[in-house]
């Protein structure tokens, strides 16, 4: 509920009271101190991609590291991913492969892992997750998230834009979703706008990303329809809709864009630990996002699917990308 709230005052028009700006204040000091930090001395010159955001929440990070890193595979790379997997249970740094459970390498890496076929180091300390990944043979290092953490050096930095919500009200957190002041975005090496709209405050000078749904997967692999005969199809004519994620709306709105028509939608704070009760009342078929399936997967809630969903970006730019990665690894 307080996530809720918090999303009503950041997007939602309403004004952060008086604590919430006195709490601003307070990070922001915390964050001008942080911003004085060294960087890992170990790691100094190391190519090491760090994707993340200015902004709370869910932007697209996850999918566009997905993206890049199946560019550098295919390039015969070897790409390690560094995480701190929030949502997981513990705080041991996990090695996560295709087979470890979300509950224990966090819904994202795992994702991440089963969906790239790479290693994920998962670890409060990135750096240490980093060291690890290029004692182990990796030739790159992506980070998912870590723009703030200035203790992580990298080569590359490009920052995730939610193309429709931008910077909410303008206020750094928690009276708004700002990690950074917007001006942090004049130092990153590139600015991906994820969705259509163009924030104010942008740079000149953006890449757009898209999301394009291209299937919905049942959750146990039995079967798969095309995102464009969902609509058609009668596995869901009668679907509640559930999303576990840092921006909900924007999943519902991937299905009504599908022509879906979803009896119920039911947003879930981002990395919701899903339970069995979750799903008892729930009737007809469950649609839900990848994220939120791979944390599923051991409950196996009966007639539900996920949608999978892929970055589109331009095929100019992604050759820019592999070029300045070969750059830094050379």
């Amino acid at each position: 509920m307080i996530a809720q709230r918090l999303q009503q005052i950041w997007y939602g028009g309403r004004r952060p009271g008086p604590l919430l700006r006195a709490l601003e204040q307070v990070y922001r000091a915390t964050y001008e101190w942080r911003s004085r930090g060294q960087a890992d001395p170990e790691l100094e010159g190391k190519p090491i991609i760090v994707v993340g955001n200015i902004t709370a929440g869910g932007t697209g990070k996850t999918p566009l590291v997905m993206r890049l890193t199946e560019l550098l595979t295919a390039a015969e790379y070897r790409v390690a991913v560094v995480s701190r997997g929030y949502g997981r249970a513990g705080r041991d740094a996990v090695r996560v492969d295709e087979s470890t459970p979300a509950s224990v390498g966090g819904d994202e890496p795992v994702l991440i892992a089963r969906r790239c076929g790479v290693v994920v180091h998962v670890d409060a300390d990135r750096e240490a997750a980093a060291r690890r990944a290029f004692s182990e043979g990796a030739d790159v290092v992506i980070a998912d998230d870590g723009l703030q953490r200035v203790s992580l050096p990298r080569r590359l930095e490009l920052c995730v834009v939610d193309g429709a919500r931008g910077f909410g009200n303008g206020h750094l957190m928690p009276a708004g979703p700002l990690r950074e002041p917007v001006t942090r975005l004049a130092s990153v090496d590139a600015v991906v706008v994820n969705g259509e709209g163009t924030p104010a405050g942008l740079p000149g000078h953006f890449i757009r990303m898209t999301l394009r749904p291209t299937e919905a997967v049942r959750l146990d692999n039995s079967q798969r329809i095309a995102a464009n005969e969902m609509r058609d199809h009668d596995a869901f004519r009668n679907v509640t809709a559930l999303a576990g994620t840092g921006n909900p709306q924007r999943f519902f709105g991937t299905l009504e864009a599908l022509g879906l028509q979803p009896a119920r939608c039911m947003p879930f704070d981002d990395h919701y630990q899903f339970r069995e009760q979750d799903f008892a009342d729930l009737k007809g078929t469950v649609l839900m996002t990848e994220k939120d399936a791979v944390k599923c997967q051991e409950l196996k809630p009966p007639d539900t699917w996920f949608l999978k969903v892929e970055a589109d970006l331009d095929p100019q730019w992604e050759q820019e990308f592999l070029a300045l990665s070969e750059a830094i690894i050379k």
